[in-house]
């Protein structure tokens, strides 16, 4: 592969990985503050609000798990629960920092993260197949075969250069 072509290959597919990193993040965040806004209130009357919207009956099992739980919730498990979502962001904004500017650990690290979720993912698609489950696989296994194949050409590229130096990249 020439150099230019290398580094755009790289580069681009880091960010896009990046952003969505950092997306996940996000989404994080947004969860962990609603979390906090709801932590004074009826959340048993919040759960058979939303349930109702949804139009679950009440006569399902479903309605009934989610109001038991939604009565079982603490103020504690809200903050332990808005603590881990915090760590989380923060994981997910270290790799999406390091994927950004091209850092090997990152890489590594969303390989391994991303290869984590694979069974689960696995699991989840054979107890029930729709759309939204094929594409978070689909898109799990292309990032994770994309930085496995970028991780190769690297180790190619360093096999070739035995000072270690990459050869730099010529975008004029």
């Amino acid at each position: 592969m020439d150099d230019r072509r290398s580094f755009m290959v790289k580069h681009l597919g880091l960010r896009g990985i990046a952003i969505f990193e950092a997306a996940k993040g996000m989404l994080a965040l947004i969860v962990g503050i609603v979390l906090l806004s709801i932590r004074h209130r009826d959340l048993e009357r919040m759960a058979m609000r939303f349930l109702r919207f949804l139009h679950v009956s009440p006569d399902h099992h479903f309605y009934r798990a989610v109001l038991r739980a939604a009565g079982r919730v603490t103020s504690h498990g809200i903050w332990f629960a808005v603590l881990a979502v915090v760590a989380y962001a923060a994981i997910r904004f270290a790799e999406a920092i390091g994927l950004w500017l091209a850092k090997v650990w990152a890489e590594w690290f969303a390989i391994i993260s991303g290869s984590l979720y694979l069974p689960w993912e696995i699991y989840e698609l054979i107890r029930r197949q729709t759309w939204i489950r094929w594409g978070i696989l689909s898109v799990n296994v292309a990032i994770v075969i994309y930085l496995i194949w970028l991780r190769i050409e690297m180790h190619k590229t360093r096999q070739g250069n035995p000072g270690g130096r990459q050869p730099a990249a010529d975008l004029t």
